[in-house]
């Protein structure tokens, strides 16, 4: 059996959830210290993180610009932590976390497009049919908050 490495990872270090996975799979050992409470700074009453553009419903072509929209809060980076903060992740096709997934860095693939950058707008390639699009916001480390922030889903069709 091949002896484990280990290394203290804390949250800041790690900037998306594609670094823990290649991580685990050189067989490095880590522990990403619990988030720091939010209760004390949970959203603003009324936030909400929205789709601009394209509308719900709408016939699109290939690529699909995507405008992201957040009311009550701010934008900032990932690796920045700062109260009330968060950045985009766009959810292709796919659901939302729920339950114990919340406590975990977003995926990062083709259904799970982080914007850690702080990016209120993408570009996207989407094959032709039916699709559906959301936001859900991170926090400084792609993890979804202790009061997650999520869009309506919308549905697009692209020609």
């Amino acid at each position: 059996m091949r002896a484990m490495k280990s290394a203290t990872i804390t949250c800041a270090t790690i900037r998306c959830a594609t670094l823990a996975a290649a991580l685990m799979l050189a067989g490095v050992s880590f522990s990403v210290p619990a988030r720091a409470d939010e209760a004390a700074n949970p959203w603003p009453d009324g936030a909400e993180a929205y789709i601009i553009s394209p509308a719900d419903g709408a016939t699109v072509k290939s690529p699909v610009t995507v405008l992201f929209g957040l009311k009550g809060m701010g934008v900032a980076p990932a690796g920045v932590s700062k109260p009330k903060t968060g950045h985009h992740h766009l959810l292709v096709d796919a659901d939302a976390p729920t339950g114990e997934e919340l406590n975990d860095p977003l995926p990062a693939d083709d259904n799970h497009i982080h914007f850690g950058g702080g990016q209120t707008q993408t570009t996207i390639e989407l094959k032709p049919g039916k699709h559906t699009l959301q936001l859900i916001m991170g926090d400084a480390s792609h993890v979804p908050h202790a009061k997650p922030l999520v869009s309506k889903k919308i549905t697009i069709t692209v020609e």
